[in-house]
């Protein structure tokens, strides 16, 4: 039997770089100016979202210059997007998207559920600062959704699950175990949670409505997946 034994520094780092994908390509550290999210159609912008995210998932993610972004952003932002999505930790929207500094608003809350400001920070970041897509994301294993369906009292948790209650109603004809422990109940939930936030934001927010019914704008849902990093658009 042969024995396995642990590397020396400089062999580990020697296979650490071998590992390491070649690339001889710079970094890339271009922001979006306002003459290019001035040209962007929804359609293009969403396709773009569609695309990153199938570069996170495949693991081909683009490679930036965060500190270089940083600087060229500084006098203005001109974003794609405003994107909803829950307060957890698994779920890093920019990454999802393969997107980098200045690319996307990004509004959260435990639960992905809209309210008074979360509908002024749409109407300013598509009204006023040119985003053209609204996209409100919810995900797998949700324990905002959780909570919702197992009606949990806890201090003002208890009043921000309120705000999901009307997705747990919306799924009461799902055919199986109706808990928190059943995964695709959880996931009806957190799908219905997405759909009814996409119809409060239009019956809330004439601004949007408007924006989205001459065309300006794309408003749409999507549920992601914590174990492979993959998408679902949600009608």
């Amino acid at each position: 039997m042969k024995l396995l034994l642990p590397l020396s520094l400089t062999a580990a780092a020697a296979l650490i770089a071998a590992c390491k994908p070649s690339s001889n390509a710079p970094l890339d550290s271009h922001v979006t100016t306002a003459e290019e999210q001035a040209k962007l159609t929804p359609d293009e912008v969403l396709r773009q979202f569609k695309a990153g995210n199938a570069r996170f998932h495949s693991g081909q993610e683009t490679r930036r210059n965060h500190s270089e972004q940083v600087r060229k952003s500084a006098p203005g932002q001109f974003p794609k997007a405003m994107v909803l999505s829950c307060l957890d930790s698994r779920v890093p929207v920019e990454d999802v998207f393969d997107q980098g500094i200045g690319d996307v608003f990004v509004g959260r809350v435990a639960g992905n559920f809209v309210n008074e400001d979360l509908l002024g920070s749409m109407e300013f970041a598509c009204k006023v600062a040119g985003a053209k897509l609204i996209l409100v994301m919810g995900h797998q294993h949700c324990g905002a959704i959780k909570g919702a369906i197992d009606d949990v009292k806890l201090g003002n948790i208890t009043t921000m699950l309120s705000k999901i209650k009307p997705a747990v109603v919306m799924s009461q004809d799902f055919q199986g175990e109706k808990t928190s422990v059943n995964p695709l109940f959880v996931k009806r939930v957190a799908e219905n949670n997405v759909r009814h936030n996409l119809k409060l934001i239009r019956e809330k927010s004439p601004i949007l409505k408007e924006m989205e019914d001459k065309g300006q704008i794309k408003i749409v849902g999507a549920f992601y997946r914590l174990t492979d990093g993959t998408l679902e658009f949600v009608e």
